[in-house]
């Protein structure tokens, strides 16, 4: 598109998405505060409770969450103590949760310059068992979810899209990290979230707003040496088991055991475990109906995918 700027929806909203040098505080503070940010549109209360009910049992930190305006989600937040972030759009448009996460939280961390470490995590299915922040992180730390990024076909999909088939297929014998917990400094976390809202602009913008362009991006940003990053093993700070055989989790004394004994401080995709999800939501989900919300697309949502899905398959001009 000679002479004239690159366009597309995901890049607009990225233009104003992300914070400016100028929306930089012009005072420092020391930081001292340990934070847990999350990004929890569509959910009722019944869904974030124990995200919230387990993390203040362990943490007397920081909270802040992205949901929408309901009365029962505010209440069950209220009493927690839990900070209510806002998502942006742009002309009614925004991109997929979890990419429009990462633009929330480098607009929160960057005008906070009295935060230490952060945790940007998932939250329907995850729960707290010990403090998140013990140890205290020294530097970024992403964690593992499965052997090898090409045993899995969703992963290769959008490294595929992203940075296209030969490169992808360079990666593939690389480690499977979970993009839904990550944790460490502020500034290496506002790093982190500004190298996958990029990297999702490229090659093709069109994509940069879909589901699975953000693990696809944190894969290619740490395997790459984007940036550093301690690759940690599952069953560590964090245990990732939506890909751990249910027969080897068990319970005890109300916490996830791993397959080799341990209780992680955080626990990623418990959800995918009818046995376990049962217990967690009886321990923490107290006084609040488990209810199947069937949301209908609407004719607005249905016509917004088809034209995304006709976009990834044209050249993008630029």
């Amino acid at each position: 598109m000679s002479g004239s700027a690159a366009s597309s929806a995901y890049l607009g909203w990225l233009s104003v998405a992300i914070a400016t040098e100028a929306e930089l505080p012009t005072t420092t503070a020391a930081p001292t505060i340990d934070a847990v940010l999350g990004y929890a549109t569509g959910y009722d209360s019944h869904d974030i409770a124990p995200f919230v009910r387990s993390l203040r049992a362990v943490f007397d930190g920081e909270i802040a969450l992205v949901v929408d305006d309901r009365p029962d989600v505010r209440a069950l937040l209220d009493q927690h103590d839990v900070r209510i972030l806002t998502a942006r759009t742009i002309d009614g448009w925004e991109p997929h949760a979890v990419m429009a996460r990462f633009a929330a939280f480098d607009r929160y961390l960057t005008r906070r310059t009295d935060v230490r470490s952060v945790l940007i995590t998932d939250v329907r299915d995850v729960l707290f068992q010990q403090a998140p922040f013990a140890p205290q992180p020294i530097g970024l730390e992403v964690f593992v979810e499965g052997d090898r990024l090409g045993d899995h076909a969703f992963n290769m999909k959008y490294l595929r899209a992203l940075i296209g088939e030969t490169m992808a297929e360079a990666l593939a014998g690389a480690a499977s990290i979970c993009v839904g917990t990550v944790v460490g400094p502020s500034r290496e976390v506002v790093r982190f979230c500004r190298m996958v809202l990029m990297l999702a602009a490229v090659p093709r913008s069109e994509l940069g707003g879909a589901f699975g362009a953000d693990q696809a991006a944190c894969n290619i940003a740490v395997h790459m040496g984007l940036l550093q990053a301690a690759v940690n093993e599952n069953y560590g700070r964090v245990a990732t088991i939506g890909l751990t055989p249910g027969e080897t989790l068990s319970l005890r004394d109300g916490q996830v055991v791993n397959p080799d004994g341990s209780v992680s401080a955080i626990v990623h995709q418990h959800d995918r475990h009818p046995h376990l999800a049962a217990a967690m939501h009886q321990r923490w989900g107290q006084g609040l109906e488990v209810r199947e919300r069937v949301r209908p697309k609407k004719a607005g949502q249905r016509w917004r995918k088809l034209r995304d899905s006709l976009m990834r398959r044209l050249p993008e001009l630029r």
